[in-house]
């Protein structure tokens, strides 16, 4: 799993404890969510490019480090949300954009409903968030939907994933590197990760 990185990090762990949790309720696992959401960008920005700039401190004249390449945020809705605030406030210069899929009855394949980018996403770093990695059917399709507009660097950024789903996205994006705070056992019947923390759109909002 070369293009994988799961974090192992007390803090994260932690959370994840919290937010696996049944009895954790709606406001406390909105504020958990954001906040691993948080911890992650660091790992997420270790590989980020710098170009240097000249600046001039209260001392004297020196030469520092920048970000090269604007950040772009863009979770898919609804879900993705919930990781977006604790990113945006380690990247506050970041822009945020939006895309929103539903999936077809018919053929079962994920639909592009709703997509609002920054003009200038096509030279940024994209960060493709979804906290559930479960088939990789709907990140998949996002990462596409990107791509097909130009966008060329993804990294695709998530709370829990499981082999299935890693999979899918190696094979379908292998040029896309995968963030989780962790990696699960496996999908259920159903299409639940086990352990997972059951459906992250309906506890962040809570609308079940």
């Amino acid at each position: 799993m070369s293009n994988v990185v799961i974090l192992n990090h007390p803090l994260v762990n932690h959370k994840l404890t919290f937010i696996r949790s049944k009895d954790t309720n709606t406001k406390d696992f909105r504020e958990n969510v954001g906040e691993i959401g948080g911890l992650m960008a660091y790992e997420i920005s270790r590989d980020f490019k710098t170009k240097k700039l000249e600046i001039e401190t209260p001392i004297c004249k020196t030469t520092s480090e920048v970000l090269e390449k604007k950040v772009v945020i863009v979770p898919i809705l609804r879900a993705g949300l919930g990781m977006v605030e604790g990113i945006h406030n380690m990247i506050p210069n970041a822009k945020i954009g939006h895309i929103g899929l539903y999936r077809d009855e018919e053929t079962l394949e994920p639909k592009e409903y709703y997509a609002k980018f920054p003009e200038d996403i096509k030279e940024s770093v994209v960060l493709l968030v979804d906290p559930m990695l479960a088939t990789g059917g709907s990140a998949s399709a996002a990462i596409t939907m990107l791509k097909k507009r130009g966008i060329k660097d993804i990294k695709y950024v998530g709370l829990v994933g499981c082999p299935e789903g890693i999979k899918r996205l190696q094979k379908d994006h292998p040029d896309v590197n995968i963030y989780l705070a962790a990696c699960d056992e496996k999908l259920n019947e159903k299409g639940y990760i086990v352990p997972g923390l059951g459906d992250c759109g309906d506890r962040l909002f809570g609308t079940k």
